[in-house]
């Protein structure tokens, strides 16, 4: 981020001025924007996706692994029938909220730099047209998730189309040999429903098993399918080349070579660290946490703040929406006492 003085505000920049710009417009964003408002201030969301993007990508018969009371935002109830509520439920109440409290999100717009300084930032974003969207803010809080950076698997052949990072819908792979690359929930969960809609599935994990953070009404389906044979499971392998028509894996009995039509490879996701590192903010440890107050989550960048599972850096299953639906108002406090 650039530390030179602001410019001078165009008549343009005046009619997008406010106190609070959010990048991210997810539940943690929202549940900050709500505080900030709430607050007194006048603040605005930007997200390169749609309201709630990460959730819409989210496999569209996907369940939450919480109650509904635990991702509700802005002391607003959310009601389900179901004690679990799913993907399609949870985008209706996020919808609602952000009616209810007239947000002001600013969809579809890629913010690509930042400049200017506390008090004064100017943040530039551009559309999906290539229109370019210039906003002045007192303070920034960023909320960017991490869902749209998958983890690499660094071997030949991953970039080829058939390769896809994000499980969505079964129907298109009946009749068809998949792999899926990965032993936590999100594996177990696209292998049983591709093998469910007619897909000859195969799972491959460096792990000795499934990982013990599978869910455990799933934990005992995915084994007990892989046990019958009607998935087949491949643990301490790893997939070292994809080709059009195959796959290449090593396993403890030695390599193999499988007929293959897709692969999935879920294998975990990260925050946009470089990003974050544009912005001035100082990535500590292995982790890659960022540097920010506990208490207040200012960065070490004044006046950017940072929410939600970024708070964490690598360590992405330590922050959800159930938690992170809180930093908004730990940051609203500190916005109180200095707006």
């Amino acid at each position: 981020m650039s530390n030179s003085a602001a410019v001078e505000p165009t008549e343009s920049t005046k009619q997008n001025s406010f106190d609070v710009l959010v990048i991210g417009a997810g539940p943690t964003g929202m549940a900050c924007a709500i505080d900030a408002q709430n607050a007194g201030l006048r603040v605005v969301l930007v997200d390169k996706g749609c309201l709630c993007n990460s959730l819409f990508h989210y496999p569209s018969h996907m369940t939450f692994f919480t109650t509904p009371e635990l991702l509700e935002i802005g002391n607003i109830p959310f009601s389900s029938p179901n004690q679990k509520p799913n993907r399609t439920e949870a985008l209706e109440y996020y919808r609602k909220v952000a009616e209810h409290y007239r947000l002001d999100v600013r969809q579809y717009q890629r913010v690509e730099r930042v400049t200017g300084r506390d008090g004064a930032f100017t943040v530039h974003a551009a559309d999906t047209l290539g229109r370019a969207h210039t906003y002045a803010a007192r303070k920034l809080i960023v909320s960017t998730g991490y869902y749209d950076l998958p983890n690499s698997l660094n071997i030949p052949g991953e970039t080829l189309p058939k390769v896809l990072h994000y499980y969505g819908d079964p129907h298109p792979y009946f009749n068809q040999d998949v792999l899926v690359i990965g032993g936590k929930n999100s594996a177990a969960i696209a292998a049983l429903e591709l093998w469910r809609h007619g897909a000859r599935v195969t799972l491959v994990h460096r792990g000795p098993s499934m990982h013990w953070h599978v869910k455990y009404w799933i934990l005992p389906d995915i084994e007990n399918r892989i046990r019958n044979g009607e998935i087949t499971g491949y643990f301490d392998a790893n997939v070292v080349e994809i080709t059009a028509d195959s796959v290449r894996i090593t396993t403890p009995l030695g390599e193999r070579t499988l007929a293959n039509d897709f692969v999935f490879a879920l294998t975990g996701y990260h925050p946009d660290f470089t990003f974050l590192e544009s912005l001035g903010v100082r990535l500590e440890g292995a982790d890659r946490t960022p540097a920010c107050n506990p208490k207040t989550l200012e960065s070490n960048v004044p006046g950017i703040y940072v929410a939600g599972v970024i708070v964490a850096g690598k360590r992405t299953h330590e922050i959800f929406i159930e938690n992170g639906r809180f930093h908004g108002a730990q940051i609203a406090a500190s916005l109180r006492a200095c707006l």
